[in-house]
Parts: C-alpha cells; sequence; structure tokens
C-alpha cells in the first residue's frame, strides 16, 4: 500500500486527472465543484498492475490554498506532480516543487495534461524541455514525463504504469510499533459517530484499541477502521486510513492533530531543529523571527530561535529552536516546513532533533552546537533503519559505513533492531575479513518473500498444466539483486513453502491436473505410444492430438521424454532403452547408430537422436561412429 499526492498549478487539471485515473472525483466541497478549482485536500484510490493498491490526497494548486496544500503532502511515499501542456511551468509549479524539495519528497512522475488542447509538437517539445529544467538540480531531476490527456484518455495506461514502476522502488513504511495518524478530515456520520482519515504512519491501528487524541489528550475507542472504503480490523503504517471512534465528539478533534495510542507521544512546544532556507529568498531570517511552522497535517505559530548564527540567508543551513504558540506531536527525523505569515512566502524547512528541547540555549555555545552537529546525524536506531531500508539489501559491514554512525554505537543499535525484529538477517557468507551477515528490514523481507511465493502462484494460475516456473524466470520476475533473490528463495525452498525440481519452480500444493476431456485425449496417445515405443509419434503428431499445453505438462510430468527437437519416449521406454545401451557397452564396448537401430528394430532417425541426447546428457560420448560411456557418468533426472 503506497499514498500518491498531486502538486502543480491551479487549472492543470490535477483533479479531473485523477477522477480519469480512478473514476473517483476528489473535490468534494460544494464551492470546489462550482469554482471547478481544489480548495481542501481531495481524496481518491487506484489500483495498478499486479493489485498494487494506492492511496491519491489531491492537493490544492492555487496560491491562496497553498497551505492546504501542505497538509496534504506530508505523509505521501511519491508525487504525481502536474503540468499542462497549454501553459508549461508556472509559478505555482516553482513553489510547489520547492516544497516537495524541503520535504525530501525523492520519488514521482510528472504528467504533461492536456496535450489534446496542443497540435503543435514543436511546443510540446519545448514545454518538456522547459520542464527538465525547472525539476533539474531538484528531488525530481530526471522524473519521467507522461504526456497524457485526461479528457480522451490518452497516455493514461503509460502515466499508470509509470506510476508503478516509480513504486516499485519505493520502500514500503517501517512498522515502529508506534503508531500515529495525523489527522487530515474530521466528520460525523449518521449511525457511527465521528470518523477522522489519515495516512497511518510508524504502526498499526486495531479495532478495539484505545486511542488518545493529541494535543488535546482525550481518549476514545476504536469502533471501526476503513482503507479504500473497506472494512479492516487492523490497519498498518502507510495507508490512508478512515478511523471511527467512539466516546469522542466531532468538535473535539480538528486538522493538524495526531491519533496515537496513550502514552507513546508527548506535545511539545520548543523544538532543535535544522533549517535550510530556500533559494530566492530575498530578505535574510533574523533571529526571534515569527513564522508558520507546517508539519504533517499541523500548522501552527513559531518563532525562531537561530543558533550559531546571528541571520541565515538564501540557501544557507543552520540550527535553529522554534517555540510554539500551541503544543505540537513531532518526531525525531520529521521533516517540517516555515513560512512568512505576510507577505506569505516560503521560506525553508529542515529536520526535527528534539521534540522536546529542555532550555532556551545560549545561541553561541560551544557544548550546544557540538550536541546539534551530533543530534543531526539522527537516532542510530532509525538512521540504520532509513539506511537499510534505502538500499534494501546490505552487509552488516556496509551499512554501518553507510550510515556514517561512531563504529561502537552503531553496533550496539544494529544488534538491538535485530533483537527487535526490525531487521533480519536473510543470509550469511565468509570472506577474508570474517563472517558477513545479509540484513534487510523485516517489512521488507516479509513484503519480497510474500511478492516471490506470489509470483509462483500467479503462474500456476495462467499455466495450470505446467509443472512450475523456471528458476531463472522467477529471478528475472522478481527484479533482486542475485544475491538477495538467492537467500531469500533458499529461506522459502528450507521452509518448504516453494519446491524446486530440475530447475523448476512450484508450490507444494500444486499438481497438474487434466479436464476429463484432455485425460480421454492423453490416454489415446499412450496407446499409441504403446502400440509402437520404439518409433513412437512425433512431438507434432502429439501437440496435433492432446494440445501444446498438454503435451508440455506430460514432459515436465515426466511422463514423455523429449530427446529432440520432433522426437519424444515415454518414459519408461526411455528407461528402458537406456539400461540396454549401458548393458550393451558394458558387454561390446561400443555401440553405434546401426546398432541401435537394428537392437531396437527402429528408424535412423530416432536411433541418432536417442544417442545424441545421451551425449547432451554426458552418459555417453562419442567416438568415431560409436559411443561409449563416460568414466564419471554424470546421473540426470533420466540417468
Amino acid at each position: 500500500m503506497y499514498v500518491i499526492g498531486t502538486a502543480g498549478h491551479v487549472d492543470h487539471g490535477k483533479s479531473t486527472l485523477i477522477e480519469a485515473l480512478t473514476g473517483i472525483h476528489p473535490d468534494r466541497l460544494k464551492e470546489e465543484k462550482l469554482r471547478e478549482m481544489t480548495i481542501d485536500l481531495g481524496f481518491a484510490w487506484l489500483e495498478l498492475p499486479g493489485g498494487l493498491e494506492v492511496g491519491i490526497v489531491d492537493v490544492p494548486g492555487h496560491r491562496d490554498f497553498i497551505e492546504n496544500m501542505l497538509a496534504g503532502v506530508g505523509g505521501i511515499d511519491a508525487v504525481l506532480f502536474v503540468i499542462a501542456a497549454d501553459e508549461g511551468v508556472m509559478p505555482q509549479t516553482r513553489e510547489h516543487l520547492l516544497i516537495l524539495d524541503i520535504l525530501q519528497i525523492q520519488r514521482g512522475v510528472i504528467a504533461l495534461t492536456k496535450i489534446d488542447l496542443v497540435e503543435d509538437a514543436e511546443w510540446l517539445s519545448l514545454v518538456e524541455s522547459d520542464i527538465q529544467h525547472a525539476v533539474e538540480n531538484t528531488c525530481l531531476a530526471g522524473t519521467a514525463i507522461v504526456p497524457v490527456s485526461a479528457r480522451t484518455g490518452k497516455g493514461l495506461p503509460e502515466l499508470k504504469q509509470a506510476i508503478y514502476q516509480c513504486l516499485q522502488k519505493t520502500p514500503q513504511k517501517i512498522d515502529l510499533g508506534r503508531p500515529r495518524l495525523p489527522v487530515d478530515r474530521v466528520f460525523t456520520l449518521t449511525g457511527f459517530g465521528t470518523v477522522v482519515t489519515g495516512t497511518l504512519q510508524d504502526g498499526t491501528l486495531k479495532v478495539g484499541d484505545e486511542i488518545e487524541v493529541l494535543p488535546r489528550g482525550v481518549r476514545g475507542r476504536i469502533r471501526g477502521l476503513q482503507s479504500h472504503k473497506r472494512k479492516e480490523e487492523i490497519v498498518g503504517p502507510g495507508r490512508r486510513t478512515a478511523v471511527n471512534i467512539s466516546g469522542i465528539n466531532a468538535d473535539q478533534i480538528q486538522r493538524g492533530d495526531v491519533i496515537s495510542l496513550p502514552g507513546l507521544y508527548a506535545p511539545t512546544q520548543r523544538v532543535d531543529a535544522t533549517l535550510k532556507i530556500a533559494g530566492g529568498v530575498e530578505i535574510p531570517i533574523q533571529h526571534n523571527m515569527e513564522v508558520k511552522f507546517f508539519h504533517a497535517t499541523s500548522e501552527v505559530i513559531g518563532r525562531l530561535r537561530l543558533l550559531g548564527s546571528e541571520q541565515l540567508k538564501s540557501g544557507e543551513e543552520g540550527w535553529v529552536q522554534i517555540e510554539f504558540r500551541q503544543p505540537v506531536v513531532v518526531v525525531n527525523g520529521d521533516r517540517y516546513i516555515v513560512r512568512r505569515p505576510s507577505p506569505p512566502e516560503t521560506l525553508g524547512g529542515g529536520t526535527i532533533l528534539e521534540t522536546n528541547s529542555p532550555r532556551r540555549y545560549k545561541r553561541f555555545a560551544p557544548d550546544v552546537l557540538e550536541r546539534l552537529k551530533s543530534l543531526s546525524t539522527g537516532d542510530p536506531l532509525q538512521v540504520l533503519l532509513h539506511t537499510i531500508q534505502s538500499v534494501r539489501f546490505i552487509s552488516d559491514k556496509e551499512v554501518l559505513q553507510a550510515a556514517r554512525l561512531d563504529p561502537l554505537l552503531g553496533s550496539e543499535a544494529l544488534e538491538k533492531l535485530l533483537t527487535i525484529g526490525q531487521v533480519v538477517v536473510i543470509g550469511e557468507e565468509s570472506n577474508r575479513s570474517g563472517l558477513m551477515r545479509w540484513l534487510t528490514t523485516r517489512n521488507i523481507f516479509d513484503h519480497e518473500r510474500e511478492r516471490i511465493v506470489n509470483i509462483v502462484k500467479e503462474f500456476h494460475q495462467k499455466f495450470p498444466l505446467r509443472q512450475g516456473i523456471p528458476r531463472e524466470a522467477l529471478k528475472n520476475r522478481a527484479g533482486l539483486t542475485p544475491k538477495a533473490f538467492q537467500f531469500l528463495y533458499q529461506g522459502l525452498l528450507d521452509e518448504n513453502r516453494l519446491l524446486e525440481e530440475n530447475l523448476i519452480v512450484r508450490l507444494p500444493e500444486h499438481t497438474i491436473q487434466f479436464s476429463p476431456q484432455q485425460e480421454r485425449l492423453v490416454s489415446r496417445l499412450m496407446n499409441e505410444f504403446s502400440d509402437s515405443p520404439y518409433s513412437p509419434p512425433s512431438v507434432r503428431d502429439c501437440v496435433d492430438m492432446i494440445g501444446e499445453d498438454v503435451f508440455q505438462a506430460l514432459v515436465e510430468r515426466g511422463d514423455l521424454i523429449q530427446v529432440a527437437s520432433d522426437v519424444v519416449f515415454l518414459a519408461s521406454t526411455y528407461q528402458e532403452m537406456l539400461t540396454e545401451v549401458k548393458n550393451w557397452i558394458q558387454q561390446h564396448g561400443s555401440i553405434t547408430v546401426a546398432q541401435f537401430r537394428d537392437r531396437f528394430s527402429t528408424s535412423r532417425k530416432f536411433a541418432l537422436a536417442f544417442l545424441e541426447y545421451l551425449d547432451q546428457r554426458r552418459i555417453t560420448v562419442r567416438e568415431g561412429d560409436a559411443r561409449k560411456l563416460l568414466q564419471q557418468e554424470l546421473r540426470g533426472n533420466h540417468g
């Protein structure tokens, strides 16, 4: 399950495109429909190839509603960046791009909409070039641009495929055992009561859980859960979620509140953070400046206390304390954005380093600056988790180097993650420096193993008469590195979740079953083989009689042995002839094609095909016109 958000200039067709993709119009307010312009957040969902479910948050593009946009992009996995072909890059295009950059939304697809309004191919090419230039040196640099028309449907299949490919490279959200749902909507349903929606992060919610609404501190209980209009008993991180809450009225919750389990989070009114000023900000940021602070779905007024600097200019980065008028709920490592209240302007953003800053610091104290520098590397557990998640599979030595943690601190954190099960060892190998463990996160481990099993399951469903999928084909479809695939695949074999025979992989419960009609045809064919065992029907005759799928099933099941492109024998006949050939060679030293032909009263065609097959199997070796047994005979499936 993933969540993507739209972004882009007003009237570039975001909502219309979402409706074309999903069949759901995300605009839900009467004023939005009248003005044909998204004012607040809208929501939809989409199922991509392979059953991949995607929640969609549609955000407003008008500059007057930019702060509503900020409430929608905080929890997304990727962005659907919409630019109209008839207008190209516009002011809100650039501001939305800046916001995505600050929040480090690093994956996305660019939809070049309204191509039905542009007939000039040269204009389209210029717009694409302008887009590439605009996203250069941003989080969307190199992102695929897909021309599309929501009105005609042109390009929609390609857009869905591009979104699918983008999300395939996007790590699943980590379950840290500490759920939080930043609220983006609150409403009441007759017969149900209070309902809130949001994108669930960091943990799991279950029906029956007691919950706490932060920062207010009121408590209730989960009466019901839905995701994409489906009732659920349990919902994990990264999913668009609707929570029906009993014991709390709708007027006791508002956008920006956080739903969590009691005691997991403590609201704060002072945090330590990094702050990077956006390019193009003309007036330097001053100490004690008042700003609007945006985090997840919340918006509060805060005051910036600059640490280690008198001011921060465009493009500069520093450390700050931010003091809030009202309590907020944040977590170390969260991203945030600050804006100037008046005139409205996005100033920059950064990362939360300390959620409960203990006191007002002396702004230039060396110990304070050193501590902030240390904190900026992040919590060791989270740094390791995110490092592993970003590369998916990595050795224990490589992850400690990549995370840039103190070796002792990093090793302790890694062992803790292994102990609590957030990180798992998928395999081990020895090298010159000792034993190396290969790691991944628990979510990736479970997800990829299930995906491998599902590839085999889908192959069985598509080809029920095949014994299974070739291992190499399974490896290619899995799309993993060779080492990761081998470790995960071997684990599935060890647990008997998959079986492999002669490089063919199947589920343990899978068997080839013919229909009554197919059984009758197979029986008739078997009789023909029995009537003429040494000069049997050709492959073409078999296929004509029983069909390609049934024939291949008989070969894979081992009922028939295909020794050449058009020569096939009953398995029992093959074994009989093989035994006779071995005995003949042991008695006479060798066997020729003519001797084989005469011994079995067959033709040269069948004799030559059989003996060449034994050569290929390295059972025999040709010397002149004769065949001899190899000194070390390799035993194959039929040898």
